[in-house]
């Protein structure tokens, strides 16, 4: 950005308008995929059933007198077993959305359903979720979740259950319910849902199929910025560290992370990856961390967080940063953090965070913040930092066109420069002054008084005079 601002005089006004049309563009694409994210945060899921083949999963859309008809005869059943056979023709009809609309037009229709959920029969209360999963993901305005309210209470009592299958439908039934209605999500805040998530997930924590579906509807619950504050005083970090979640956490990255190293990358592994790094990213922020040692004696979570990257820096360049960003919490400028700082030079996973400048995203960003981290813990770090190649690294990312970038560049590159005088030696062999001269003409003046402070305070005069003196 600031070699364009440099030579604007030479390009003109056309080269002006080239980068504001650039600039408009990058904004609306920017735009665009915050709207792709927003929309997929509040997406509906439609859970198929897995006892049925696709041949009795569809049907032919029926008549509104024969949706009619089955509604009546779930009604007026007695016979547990004709009931439970009436309720599965009658969910098997509502898989056409057409009959969604002629349902709930219906009288008590959503109590007779909420009768059979809570009714003497497994069976029928499998039968009778499922409709109510079907009406959760209806396209009809006129379904919405505010006329399923009715059946919140039963749901959320439901998920702390025995039984996955149940315990999953009525978690996505739920979970399909929070986006639509402010008021509804007041309700089930009210009812007590994150106690009962978290009960849920301590009775199935082995059953993959149920934490995803624990961690959809939790999504969708706080899709809504409002709702997010609402949710975080339920939840004690100092508990959760204490109850070993962080080490529990922690165990799992390492053993995705060999899994990754390994080459050995499952589709839809990150959708595991992606909350236990944001699970112990965030813990690690709830104490001092020689608090937490005990729970992070593994060497190996290090190099996990530095498989990551590599292994999804293409695919998902947001998980990448997230990973750094985790290290970024354990190598924080705090006393107790130079362990980690000294185990990244011991496993050599330091080269490793230094290939990953090049990378935008934020990534860049991110490692940058975990080498300052490192500088900071001294002038032997500083060297062994130098050593790694990160002296030449800088002198690329300075000359990155992010006025964010090339900001935390200048931090790291002045701790390293104030640590010892052959740094800035080396610095300039790299033939890094003709950068930093170039940044004193950057539209950023933030920008500009860094690199002019590192010209002046911390440069060797006679480098400066035998570079100025150069054609």
């Amino acid at each position: 950005m600031w070699r364009l601002n440099a030579v604007r005089h030479k390009a003109g006004r056309q080269g002006s308008d080239l980068e504001e049309f650039k600039f408009k563009r990058r904004a609306h694409e920017k735009e665009l995929r915050r709207a792709r994210k927003d929309s997929k945060l509040v997406s509906k899921i439609l859970l198929l059933n897995d006892d049925e083949n696709e041949e009795d999963g569809t049907m032919d859309t029926l008549a509104s007198d024969q949706v009619l008809e089955l509604f009546k005869m779930v009604c007026q059943g007695r016979d547990l077993v004709k009931k439970e056979a009436d309720l599965r023709a009658l969910r098997k009809a509502l898989r056409s959305p057409s009959a969604h609309l002629v349902l709930i037009r219906q009288q008590s229709s959503i109590a007779i359903l909420v009768t059979n959920l809570r009714g003497p029969s497994p069976q029928c209360r499998l039968e009778a979720v499922r409709c109510l999963h079907e009406l959760s993901q209806s396209p009809h305005s006129e379904v919405d979740s505010w006329r399923l309210r009715q059946a919140t209470p039963y749901l959320i009592t439901f998920i702390s259950g025995q039984s996955p299958k149940f315990t999953e439908l009525c978690l996505y039934t739920l979970g399909n319910m929070c986006p639509d209605s402010e008021n509804v999500r007041n309700i089930l805040l009210a009812q007590g849902i994150i106690p009962a998530l978290n009960s849920c997930i301590q009775i199935h924590r082995t059953n993959l199929a149920v934490v995803e579906a624990v961690g959809f509807t939790l999504s969708q619950l706080i899709s809504a910025n409002y709702v997010t504050g609402r949710i975080i005083p339920n939840v004690d970090n100092g508990a959760l560290v204490a109850q070993g979640t962080l080490l529990r956490c922690t165990s799992l990255l390492v053993t995705l992370g060999g899994a990754v190293a390994k080459g050995s990358i499952e589709e839809g592994m990150e959708l595991l990856i992606w909350p236990l790094l944001r699970c112990v990213g965030n813990l690690l922020l709830s104490g001092p961390l020689g608090a937490l040692q005990p729970q992070l004696n593994d060497s190996r979570l290090l190099a996990a967080l530095c498989a990551f990257p590599q292994a999804f820096l293409q695919t998902h360049p947001a998980l990448a940063r997230e990973s750094v960003w985790v290290l970024n919490n354990l190598t924080s400028a705090a006393a107790d953090s130079s362990v980690f700082c000294s185990a990244l030079f011991y496993l050599n996973l330091v080269p490793v965070l230094i290939q990953l400048l090049p990378f935008s995203h934020g990534i860049n960003i991110m490692v940058l913040r975990v080498l300052g981290n490192i500088a900071h813990q001294g002038r032997e770090y500083c060297l062994h930092l130098a050593q790694a190649g990160l002296l030449p690294a800088l002198c690329a990312t300075l000359k990155m066109a992010d006025p964010e970038v090339v900001t935390f560049s200048l931090e790291v590159l002045g701790q390293l420069v104030a640590s010892d005088p052959q740094l800035a030696e080396e610095f300039v062999r790299q033939s890094g002054l003709p950068v930093l001269e170039a940044i004193q003409y950057s539209n950023q003046e933030t920008i500009r008084l860094r690199a002019k402070h590192l010209l002046e305070h911390h440069l060797p005069p006679h480098c400066t005079v035998d570079t100025s003196a150069s054609p």
